[in-house]
């Protein structure tokens, strides 16, 4: 069976599609039950008889359901209510053979939204006081030729060793969005912004507003020997301006910088609940690289029962000049329960 049949037939699977139906193997014997979806090189089978298998693919003759598909065409044309089989690793929609050339989805997954929220908090008390909360959203969505992302979070810390004596130690939010426009399968545009308050690193607001151009080298890509890859990189221009608490005289209150992000996700074959990711957003300001933000992240998340998920993250902040009397860098250690949809 090629590779692209593979992956048709995987899409009309892990779409939804789980039918009563019968697998035939090349050595002639068959199971009936219930096909669900095909990971790596191999379909998982709920067999009547044997329970939760899995059947290598290079093993089946046929595949044989009543579960009717949609066929998704090149140009955007679907069709409904196509019977999909397999017969000796070829793709087939009522009895004739698919030019896989001219095909771009079995099943395309409608447009929608997705997104997750993730909750951590910590509440000590006794030779102790602390109460720490973080807060982390995402909200997305991919259309045919677009991409919305855009992100929230925020993060609070009190400590002391009494209430009365207990200082702020973290108070910082921080709200960014981006569009990209494909031009072409891999080639986008995209414009974005970010917004951002620091109390403790004595940032009273700082507000980044950018253009650019990015190019998706992999989005979604299944490599059999290791699992699934996403990865981008984007390169611009932006305008930052901020207002610090106490500026330094090398500070700027506005500049206009250059900028280079990349963007990276990652699904192991074995486990596909599991996602590691990591981001990087770099922006030296354009007329002295001496002045930059830098901005980085590196985690995973994986997903407990239902939409239910666990995520634990790493984030690196620089700022070059920072606040009179602030360090440059933040790092923030993160580990939250959350749903995603």
């Amino acid at each position: 069976m090629n590779i692209k049949s593979i992956i048709f037939l995987s899409s009309a699977l892990a779409a939804g599609a789980v039918f009563a139906g019968r697998v035939t193997l090349k050595s002639g014997s068959f199971l009936t039950g219930e096909a669900g979806a095909i990971v790596g090189d191999t379909l998982k089978f709920a067999s009547d008889d044997l329970g939760e298998i899995g059947i290598k693919i290079e093993n089946i003759a046929s595949i044989e359901t009543e579960t009717l598909h949609a066929v998704k065409y090149a140009d955007n044309r679907i069709e409904d209510d196509r019977a999909i089989t397999v017969v000796d690793g070829k793709l087939f929609a009522d009895g004739a053979e698919l030019d896989m050339s001219e095909i771009k989805e079995i099943d395309p997954v409608p447009e929608t939204w997705h997104g997750s929220v993730n909750f951590a908090y910590e509440s000590d008390r006794g030779n102790t006081y602390k109460n720490s909360a973080t807060i982390i959203a995402n909200l997305n969505r991919r259309w045919e030729n677009n991409r919305f992302n855009a992100d929230f979070g925020y993060y609070y810390s009190k400590n002391g060793v009494s209430k009365q004596s207990a200082d702020k130690t973290v108070d910082r939010w921080e709200l960014a969005g981006q569009h990209d426009h494909f031009w072409s399968e891999k080639f986008y545009s995209y414009v974005g912004g970010n917004y951002e308050q620091d109390d403790i690193a004595g940032i009273d607001f700082r507000l980044r507003l950018g253009a650019g151009a990015g190019y998706q080298w992999l989005e979604g890509r299944n490599f059999e020997s290791t699992g699934i890859w996403s990865f981008s990189q984007e390169f611009g221009a932006s305008w930052v301006r901020v207002k610090y608490d106490e500026r330094d005289s090398d500070a700027k209150s506005s500049f206009a910088s250059l900028r280079y992000a990349h963007h990276l996700k990652y699904q192991p074959k074995w486990n596909t609940d599991l996602e590691g990711f990591h981001n990087l957003e770099y922006l030296p300001q354009a007329d002295d690289w001496s002045n930059y933000l830098l901005d980085a992240d590196v985690g995973f998340s994986t997903k407990i029962i239902m939409g239910f998920d666990l995520i634990a993250k790493i984030e690196f902040d620089y700022n070059s000049v920072p606040s009179a009397g602030r360090k440059s860098s933040d790092v923030r250690y993160i580990v939250g329960l959350g749903y995603k949809w």
